[in-house]
């Protein structure tokens, strides 16, 4: 069975962006296309996404990004449950802890991220890997 992989609003921003490294997340992205990967993020992460890729693009071109990333995107949200455990969890950051309980709720096996200060939260049932970790595990 393929592989879980939730794909945070830093992950996206990258890879539309097509921002300073970003060919890992294209490699992922590749893998989600192909199969071998299930590609999963949230509401917020592409209202997020879609924001920047307005402000750069324009919002026909953003909504034509989105549309074509929703071919190998799943969306999965959270809860009332959910977002108290977010709310109670040890990260600082909200956003990070809504998307990552969402993941870990929906049993997803990876959380990719570039999130430095993210990389470190992670408990071991969802590991958060850069897309260069987790391409490196996936070889």
């Amino acid at each position: 069975m393929a592989s879980k992989v939730f794909l945070d609003a830093n992950f996206l921003l990258d890879f539309t962006l097509q921002r300073a490294g970003y060919e890992p997340a294209k490699e992922m992205i590749s893998l989600g296309v192909q199969g071998e990967v299930l590609l999963f993020t949230t509401p917020s992460v592409l209202h997020i996404t879609g924001y920047w890729l307005a402000k750069s693009y324009g919002n026909k071109k953003s909504k034509a990004i989105i549309l074509t990333l929703l071919n190998d995107l799943r969306i999965i949200d959270c809860n009332h449950e959910t977002t108290l455990l977010a709310v109670n969890s040890s990260m600082d950051d909200m956003e990070d802890a809504l998307q990552y309980y969402a993941a870990l709720t929906h049993g997803m096996d990876y959380f990719i991220s570039s999130d430095r200060k993210l990389l470190k939260s992670g408990i071991p049932q969802l590991p958060v890997l850069t897309p260069k970790e987790f391409l490196k595990q996936w070889e």
